[in-house]
């Protein structure tokens, strides 16, 4: 019996060991006073703002169109999706447009959010994949990384939700 509890925990070490040297890559990006991040491989590529046409009839979180590059590029506010009412102070102007790969999402789609601090590889023992969502139902956030952040000369957690943006747009036809 003792012998069985010491395979099992010793499974369980040699999965959490296998888990720490796995890597993802993603997109930080800032909404209202939070990190955020997605998967680097469901974006094409983050450019500035620029005027959106308003489409009539359109749910709130729509934006509205732009013009990139000859292509008519759906705009959604991920803020306005995520029900993220904090204002984080930015301006319109200021913001940016993560557009994502056709591959995700079927149609030429941008996602507005305040600013994209960086593209980072973290560990999946840097992930907590746990306490990712208070609602079973939610599958859009896939975990919370926890990263090394300096503050005045201390080292603490800083906290990211990694999210699916996949599902979040899934209802999104224009």
């Amino acid at each position: 019996m003792a012998a069985a509890a010491t395979q099992k925990s010793q499974q369980a070490q040699a999965d959490q060991k296998e888990k720490t040297h796995e890597t993802i890559q993603v997109v930080e990006f800032v909404l209202g006073r939070e990190l955020f991040a997605i998967d680097l491989f469901d974006v094409k590529e983050v450019v500035e703002y620029t005027t959106i046409t308003k489409l009539p009839n359109t749910p709130p979180y729509i934006k509205g169109i732009i013009d990139l590059r000859g292509e008519i590029t759906t705009i959604v506010d991920l803020k306005e999706r995520l029900n993220i009412h904090e204002d984080g102070g930015i301006s319109e102007e200021n913001k940016r447009i993560i557009v994502l790969d056709e591959k995700i999402t079927e149609s030429k789609i941008g996602i507005i959010v305040d600013d994209v601090s960086s593209v980072s590889t973290f560990e999946m023992g840097q992930v907590d994949s746990s306490s990712a969502s208070g609602n079973s139902d939610d599958h859009t956030i896939l975990g919370i990384i926890k990263k090394k952040v300096r503050v005045k000369d201390k080292e603490v957690n800083g906290l990211i939700i990694w999210i699916d943006i996949k599902p979040l747009l899934k209802d999104i036809h224009i």
